[in-house]
């Protein structure tokens, strides 16, 4: 069994057991977390797609840890006009293991991770 969930604007392919590194939410390490903008769901020959959302079923994770990604470098050149400029960008993610496709259970607006 597994669901397409989308988080920060991306979609991830979640399974239960598996690891994935997401734009940054709140919380700390050990925090249960519930991504709810399920896009599709499939077990076996039964696939489900939402229009948008499958609006019955939720993604069960934890957080791992909070971290940020490598240095990506930036460097803009102009030749001959004595021109350059170098930056650099190190992008903060949360990874998160999920535990479990399940039933969506009556819960508090807090809980929701979009």
């Amino acid at each position: 069994m597994y669901a397409i969930v989308e988080c920060g604007g991306k979609q991830y392919k979640a399974e239960p057991g598996a690891l994935l590194k997401v734009e940054k939410l709140p919380g700390e390490a050990g925090d249960e977390i519930l991504l709810d903008r399920v896009l599709l769901v499939a077990d076996g020959e039964d696939i489900r797609v939402g229009r948008p959302v499958v609006t019955d079923k939720v993604v069960r994770a934890r957080i791992v840890e909070q971290g940020r990604g490598d240095k990506i470098v930036i460097f803009k050149y102009k030749r001959r006009k004595n021109s350059r400029k170098k930056q650099g960008h190190r992008q903060a993610y949360t990874a998160v293991k999920i535990e479990g496709i399940e039933d969506r259970a009556p819960q508090t607006a807090d809980q929701a991770v979009s």
